[in-house]
């Protein structure tokens, strides 16, 4: 490891690209300390300590959300939009057919932008109006022109952390949307070490072994998973062109367990948090009908069972949905079959796709099952512990560990495509 470090400090190109990032997660979190006037902050915090899914939606803001800044409504908006396009090219053929070209793919982007804008103002609305609701402390009697200038303050501060992410993927050492994810939690280890020190009990020792023993079973868990593949034996068949032969090659298809990454757990998050945010529009709507509607929905997201059932299934979902936009076993057969290579015991073609569709929905059920398990963990955690302030480190940790060996292996092919340039 320290030998790797030193080989990409040498590395001229390498370095700086990694010194522009750690600038630009700087800057992100510098922002996050910049709040909006006119707010409580205690009285924030101490709705913050009270409420599971408030906690949730702080770590995907990068802890913005709990100190009211600027940036308080995080990456969601921009999560939510390119949800909304990636829905759409599955029932809209135009947008598939864009998604095959370069060219089409820059159009979908920004449209995803663009559409970025009008959510995180209506995200910010629904927010802000919960948050009024929750508690009449936070925010007080505000005119509407400051109603307005926050809005506009906290649209703007989605659209420059959108920009921020997108600079750090361009540079392609990790996924910028991840990154500022990972940034927002690591930064909040700190206080948690802190409070947790500062409220010590013996009494709550093996409660805190059990954490810690939870965290590194989960960090080896997802480590598990997310290298977990099957190897899939591809055979070449052998050409004779002239007097010499080609092909004859025995190698492998990899198929990951976990295809999907992290995106589960974000699709998931945005999706929760978005029915509790529509509900506030019409908490107070002349309709008695739509107003006990909002009222209801309200109340059910704030049943942890409910929540809890709701949370696991959407990340199973999510996680078939996203390796099934992601993964093609169509074009990969025929790619096998241009290129000559089979599955031994499989005709190609729609036999060979069919296949390796079947063999990708059994393997990514044990992921699709992990993922659920982990998202679900801190509530099962917080049941049997009544623990608050821990209670959201397993999403925490998945993110973590799934964004630093993602980032790894970029950096891993960055140092390897330089060796070959050696040669």
């Amino acid at each position: 490891m320290y030998e790797k470090l030193i080989q990409i400090w040498k590395i001229k190109d390498l370095r700086n690209k990694i010194l522009f990032i750690l600038g630009m997660l700087v800057i992100f979190r510098l922002t996050a300390h910049i709040p909006v006037p006119g707010i409580n902050i205690e009285a924030l915090k101490d709705l913050f300590a009270n409420n599971q899914m408030l906690g949730l939606m702080d770590i995907f803001s990068g802890g913005g959300l709990k100190s009211f800044s600027i940036i308080m409504m995080g990456v969601a908006p921009y999560i939510t939009s390119s949800i909304i396009f990636q829905l759409l090219a599955m029932i809209v053929p135009q947008l598939e057919e864009m998604q095959k070209e370069e060219q089409g793919r820059q159009k979908i982007n920004m449209w995803t932008r663009w559409l970025t804008v009008p959510l995180s103002f209506m995200q910010a609305y629904g927010m802000i109006t919960l948050l009024r609701r929750s508690s009449q402390d936070i925010l007080g009697n505000i005119s509407s022109f400051d109603f307005v200038a926050m809005l506009i303050a906290i649209s703007a501060g989605t659209v420059f952390l959108m920009w921020i992410g997108e600079l750090i993927t361009e540079k392609k050492v990790g996924n910028g949307i991840s990154l500022l994810i990972f940034a927002g939690i690591v930064s909040r280890l700190p206080e948690l070490i802190q409070q947790t020190i500062v409220t010590y009990d013996a009494s709550k020792l093996p409660v805190i072994i059990g954490f810690i023993l939870i965290a590194l079973i989960t960090i080896i868990g997802v480590v598990i998973i997310n290298e977990g593949q099957r190897n899939v034996p591809v055979q070449y068949a052998r050409q004779i062109r002239g007097n010499r032969s080609y092909g004859g090659t025995a190698t492998h298809l990899p198929l990951r367990v976990n295809m999907a990454g992290v995106i589960p757990i974000i699709f998931a998050v945005s999706i929760i948090l978005f029915p509790t945010m529509i509900a506030q529009f019409f908490i107070q709507a002349k309709t008695a009908f739509l107003v006990s509607a909002a009222t209801w929905v309200i109340k059910i997201f704030q049943n942890q069972l409910f929540y809890g059932i709701l949370y696991f299934v959407l990340v199973f979902a999510f996680t078939y949905f996203y390796t099934e936009v992601i993964f093609h076993p169509t074009q990969i057969a025929e790619n096998l079959q241009k290129h000559g290579g089979f599955i031994p015991g499989i005709r190609p073609g729609s036999n060979t796709s069919e296949y390796l569709a079947n063999t990708t929905h059994k393997i990514i059920f044990v992921g699709a099952l992990f993922l659920g398990v982990i998202a679900i963990l801190p509530l099962i955690m917080r049941y049997f512990t009544g623990m608050q302030s821990l209670a959201i480190g397993g999403t925490s940790l998945l993110i973590v560990v799934s964004v630093v060996i993602e980032t790894m292996k970029q950096i891993e092919s960055q140092l390897t495509m330089r060796e070959y340039d050696g040669y």
